[in-house]
């Protein structure tokens, strides 16, 4: 009788976000993401000592933006500076988990993390804990000198744990990201395609120079020249600046969607809750300039 020998089948692995197309997860085609800005944290100098009305704000400012039409919503503790570099400390991922499963009951649409100032396994973990569907991570590849020091892209560990967390959540990295300097000479169309080919980022993310700034449109031209270059379905987002006057030259520049926190809050300014008028102008100004190219 041979001997028997164990089966060397493998069980499929699980689909992860690099085999489905970022887009896919969205109603719109170029969708939309709105930020969620969380005032201090606990432990942050500024924080106003009621952990209950930092839930109330992130559901309030959530639910104002998907009655208004956004598509996405993107969690940000942008509340608390001076941001740590890179790893935040416990209290702020339970805080942050905490108040980011809030906001994911209290929604129906996809849910993003970015925890500042470029803790990508922090977010990664948040966003496995509460369901979300993708995180962002601010220097992902190279290296940028910032406000906080000199950060290092991180793809390597970043990837991998996606791997073994949340195999399911899409990352979008930002491309000679706001608030730093690039070290180094590459041309943000070559840190854009080394970040989706070398760093295996779903989607990529092009900004101005702060929270706010308007987005060179020829730096999301040649970011969208190079995507299509080389053949590649990796979706461009626009990242600061955008508004119900600018989100329609955004997308005629190729990008596929925009990330917008100012202009949706009260008086454009940042820190203030969700203006509902202020969401529905920028989102009706999305839909005509959408329907205008079809």
């Amino acid at each position: 009788m041979e001997p028997h020998l164990p089966s060397l089948a493998v069980t499929p692995p699980m689909p992860t976000a690099q085999q489905d197309s970022l887009l896919d997860r969205f109603d719109r085609e170029r969708p939309l993401i709105g930020m969620v800005h969380l005032p201090a944290l606990p432990g942050a100098p500024e924080f106003g000592g009621d952990r209950d009305a930092l839930h109330e704000r992130a559901r309030t400012d959530a639910t104002q933006l998907e009655s208004g039409g956004i598509d996405a919503i993107m969690l940000e503790n942008f509340g608390d500076v001076p941001f740590y570099p890179e790893t935040v400390p416990p209290h702020v991922v339970a805080d942050m988990t905490a108040i980011a499963n809030t906001v994911a009951d209290a929604v129906d649409v996809p849910v993003g993390i970015n925890v500042l100032r470029n803790d990508a396994e922090a977010a990664l973990s948040i966003a496995a804990a509460v369901d979300a569907d993708f995180i962002r991570t601010n220097v992902h590849v190279g290296t940028a000198a910032t406000d906080q020091g000199v950060l290092e892209g991180r793809a390597h560990e970043t990837v991998r744990l996606r791997e073994r967390i949340a195999p399911d959540v899409a990352i979008l990295a930002d491309v000679h990201v706001k608030h730093a300097t690039p070290v180094g000479e590459a041309s943000i169309e070559q840190a854009a395609l080394e970040t989706v080919e070398r760093g295996k980022a779903d989607g990529v993310i092009v900004t101005g120079s702060g929270t706010g700034s308007e987005t060179a449109l020829e730096d999301v031209e040649r970011v969208a020249a190079e995507r299509s270059a080389h053949d590649l379905q990796t979706p461009v987002f626009v990242g600061s600046g955008v508004t119900a006057d600018t989100v329609g030259d955004c997308f005629a520049a190729g990008a596929d969607g925009a990330i917008v926190g100012t202009a949706l809050k009260e008086d454009g300014t940042t820190t203030n809750p969700v203006d509902l008028d202020r969401v529905e102008s920028v989102v009706t100004a999305a839909q005509r300039a959408y329907s205008s190219d079809t």
